[in-house]
């Protein structure tokens, strides 16, 4: 009897609680006033272009100890709602809320956020407005402010300018609300299923085992289904997450909610009202120890798809110049184990920083994968310039500047030259570690961190195991040829490679941030690259001073230019065919009952190219898409996409290329093979 008057007293006071506050909201004057939570509604474009969308968001920043609301509060609080006024010709979608937290306060639950953040919502504009039409938008905003002592209902006057035009985003704009779309959550493109058994309902989400779930909680928009502040146990069974909680209310049909997962991620679901599944094994909700077997595993396959790499074209280029040293090292067996301790020092420390940067990224926020520093145009830029003067020292023109005891940067030989090697073929490989490391690097998701970055030093250390093992096996190191006049021949044939790697990484760099500006950089530094090599050629004199001076010349000319291009978006494809990746896309199309592909690749991934060359693009690929009504979807993360990386790690992968098949009715995709040929893609069409 205690129990029960103690629970009709707590239900008396949530409710008088969110019945005052919504009395003093309605009553609160429309004047602007100083609030506990400051709004500011701000536009992607000030000028959108009629017939088309675009984004506003509205940006709250509570004050210290203060806190908003999710669209549903939980057992004392309540969302933000606009009155819109809106301009003839233009419609405003409801606001989109990024995950928020749960927070408990005298044994009720909270769906807050305490710190700031972005609702975001698409305006329609209709194209028969006219351009240069004033589209100012304007509305009066309604939400609850509280700390852990007091509520306060608080409105004001939101607005934004906007005049009809071209729709033109500013970079840095788009870069900001990029950020905000990278934190909302994203729809689960399957629906769930919820049933109530006394008092207890009961959730099933359709997920894959590899999706992580760190400390996972299921918030509910729907009202009248649960208790919020009652416990919530997870558990899997086959491919589906159930949750169980305490029944409260007399909700039914379908019912929406917002699954929370690792990182701040989420996943919106509609729950249909069907049966589901049992209760499976248990979900820690904080858990440190880490699946060994899944460590291992993954361990050995970072070892082995770093001893490939060296058989990667990217790779090469880097390989011939540590070629040129062992065989210059004469048979000096000492020589030989310092370099290649060296050696594998270099591609391991790389490789640990590179895969610590990403883990650290990923703890403070950002959507990044693996590969990630090829994504930022100025990374590009500089490992363009490296190879330009690698191609140049192979060509003779000029000596590289020396580090520690006299031995080069990377093309002599000793412990600084071997170092700085495996650095730059660390470097330089991870584009082509996609289809060799996915799964491996892919398990550096569920892993924690202090057992992620080993994972990423057995990368490096696959790719120095052949001249570890040379630098340590006479037998090996035998036979290697004798130094020799060939050597001088050899070295500058392998000058070609280089340069072909440099072309490579300007086209790059042209398709990250324009043409240009680096269009005229890249010309100056051909003819500064052209003309070192005849001179060296001809004179056979090492005329580097002049070339490092005129080289220096150029970018302090042209380089501060280029590097306000770098800040830019990347260009779309031209003559693309294929309809952009995003959750809604993929939704859209899913709805449609046609097979759908989805593939991700980036400008910088050899394999993804060789795949579209070899296999996408192929005309009869093609020509039997079209006959059996495939919809192709693209995803391109060649500067990076949050919504992608999201993606990636979904489907177990932080890198490019993955390719997903979409049968129709199908509850789940296919991940297909990183290796795509033309009748894979046919079979899978005519299935």
């Amino acid at each position: 009897m205690y129990l029960q008057s103690e629970a009709f007293v707590t239900r008396t006071w949530r409710a008088m609680l969110t019945l005052l506050a919504g009395v003093l909201l309605a009553a609160a004057p429309t004047q602007a006033q100083p609030t506990n939570i400051q709004p500011k509604l701000i536009a992607e474009s000030a000028t959108p272009a009629p017939g088309t969308a675009m984004s506003i968001a509205l940006t709250m920043a509570p004050q210290k100890t203060w806190h908003g609301y999710w669209i549903n509060g939980g057992d004392a609080g309540f969302g933000l709602s606009v009155e819109w006024n809106p301009p003839e010709g233009v419609r405003v979608a409801p606001f989109r809320y990024p995950v928020p937290d749960a927070l408990i306060l005298f044994g009720m639950m909270n769906h807050v956020y305490e710190d700031p953040y972005a609702l975001l919502a698409d305006v329609e504009i209709d194209k028969s407005v006219a351009p240069g039409t004033d589209l100012t938008l304007s509305g009066i905003a309604r939400w609850l402010a509280c700390t852990d002592k007091i509520c306060v209902p608080e409105r004001a006057v939101i607005s934004v300018a906007l005049k009809a035009g071209d729709g033109k985003v500013a970079p840095d704009q788009r870069k900001r609300f990029d950020d905000w779309r990278a934190l909302l959550p994203q729809p689960l493109d399957r629906a769930g299923s919820w049933e109530r058994r006394g008092d207890t309902v009961r959730f099933g989400i359709p997920l894959p085992p590899t999706t992580t779930l760190d400390a996972p909680h299921l918030f509910l928009e729907t009202q009248n289904v649960v208790d919020y502040s009652a416990e919530q146990r997870f558990s899997r069974n086959g491919a589906s997450i159930i949750v169980e909680t305490t029944a409260k209310g007399d909700a039914k049909g379908a019912v929406r909610g917002l699954l929370k997962l690792s990182d701040g991620r989420g996943l919106t679901v509609r729950f249909e009202p069907r049966a589901v599944r049992p209760a499976g094994e248990p979900i820690a909700r904080v858990s440190q120890a880490i699946d060994m077997p899944l460590f291992w595993t993954a361990f050995a396959g970072a070892i082995l798809g770093g001893l490939i790499l060296n058989l990667m074209p990217c790779v090469f280029p880097i390989l011939s110049l540590k070629a040129l040293s062992l065989a210059r090292s004469g048979g000096n067996a000492r020589a030989a184990r310092v370099e290649a301790l060296a050696y594998t020092a270099g591609a391991v420390v790389t490789a640990l920083l590179l895969g610590g940067a990403l883990l650290a990224l990923r703890a403070a926020g950002e959507q990044v994968g693996w590969a990630f520093q090829l994504q930022h145009p100025a990374s590009v830029f500089v490992l363009m310039l490296l190879a330009v003067a690698i191609t140049l020292n192979l060509a003779g023109a000029y000596e590289l500047p020396s580090f520690g005891r006299g031995q080069t940067l990377a093309s002599q030989g000793g412990a600084a030259g071997g170092f700085w090697t495996g650095a730059l073929a660390a470097f330089v490989a991870t584009p082509c570690s996609g289809p060799l490391l996915g799964a491996a690097l892919g398990a550096t998701l569920v892993l924690p961190a202090w057992a992620a970055l080993p994972i990423f030093g057995g990368l490096g250390l696959g790719l120095a195991l052949p001249f570890l093992a040379i630098g340590f096996i006479p037998a090996l190191r035998n036979r290697l040829p004798r130094p020799g006049p060939w050597m001088t021949k050899f070295r500058r044939w392998m000058a070609w490679p280089m340069g072909i790697t440099a072309i490579g990484l300007g086209w790059l760099l042209w398709r990250q941030t324009g043409p240009i500006v680096h269009g005229w950089l890249l010309v100056t530094l051909g003819v500064v690259a052209v003309a070192a090599a005849i001179l060296g050629w001809r004179s056979g004199r090492r005329s580097g001073r002049w070339i490092i001076a005129l080289s220096a010349i150029t970018i302090a000319l042209t380089g501060s230019q280029a590097w306000q291009e770098f800040s830019k978006p990347a260009s779309s494809v031209e003559g693309e065919s294929y309809e952009r990746f995003s959750a809604a896309a993929l939704a859209k199309a899913r709805a449609t009952g046609k097979p759908v592909f989805v593939y991700f690749t980036a400008d910088w991934c050899l394999s993804c190219k060789a795949n579209e060359a070899g296999a996408i693009n192929r005309a009869a690929v093609q020509d039997m898409f079209k006959k059996q009504g495939v919809i192709t979807l693209v995803g391109d993360w060649t500067n990076g996409d949050p919504a992608i990386t999201r993606t990636l790690a979904e489907h177990g992968r932080n890198s490019v290329p993955l390719y997903l098949w979409y049968a129709p009715g199908a509850a789940q995709p296919e991940i297909l093979p990183q290796i795509l040929t033309p009748g894979l893609l046919i079979a899978r069409a005519q299935s």
